[in-house]
C-alpha cells in the first residue's frame, strides 16, 4: 500500500493531502521539526525530528519506500528521494518531480539561488505566489500517483 510523507513546515496542501488519503484509504506520515497540529485520524501521523539542518529531510530519505510518495518544494530533497528509490515525489503546485526532471531542476534552482545571493535591491523574487490552480492541481495528481502506486 502506498505511503504518504509531508515535509510539513511549509507545507500548504496538507488539508489537501490528508482528504485525498482518506479517500483512497492510504497512510499519511507528517514529519516536520516542530509540533504541527494533525487530524485525528488512524492513517495519519505524525513525527516531530530535531530542529538540526536537514533532520526532517534526512528522516523522510531514511523511511521512503518504492511505494512512497513525498509530498514537498524542497527541491534538494526530492531528488535525494528519487535516488532511494521514492515511487513518486510531488511539489506543492501539483509538479511531480521525476528522475527525468531533477537534474534540471535542481541546475536551475543553482542558478537562481546565485543571481539572488548577487541581486541588489528588489532584483530577484521567489516563486510565485501559491495559487488555486496550484492546488486544484496538486489534488488531481496526488490522486493519480496513489491510483498509479496502487497497481
Amino acid at each position: 500500500m502506498p505511503q504518504i510523507l509531508i515535509d510539513a513546515d511549509a507545507c500548504p496542501v496538507k488539508d489537501e493531502t490528508y482528504k485525498v488519503a482518506w479517500r483512497h484509504n492510504a497512510p499519511v506520515i507528517v514529519v516536520s521539526n516542530s509540533p504541527i497540529r494533525v487530524p485525528a485520524h488512524p492513517l495519519i501521523s505524525r513525527v516531530v525530528v530535531s530542529d538540526g539542518f536537514d533532520a526532517a529531510d534526512d528522516w523522510i530519505v531514511e523511511h521512503v519506500e518504492a511505494r512512497s510518495i513525498v509530498i514537498t518544494a524542497d527541491i534538494l530533497l526530492a531528488d535525494r528521494c528519487l535516488k532511494s528509490g521514492c515511487g513518486a515525489v510531488i511539489a506543492p503546485t501539483g509538479k511531480p518531480f521525476t528522475t527525468a526532471s531533477i537534474g534540471n531542476a535542481v541546475a536551475v534552482r543553482a542558478i537562481m539561488a546565485d543571481l539572488r545571493a548577487g541581486a541588489v535591491g528588489d532584483g530577484i523574487g521567489g516563486p510565485a505566489p501559491f495559487a488555486k490552480a496550484d492546488r486544484s492541481r496538486f489534488l488531481s495528481v496526488l490522486d493519480e500517483t496513489l491510483v498509479r502506486l496502487r497497481r
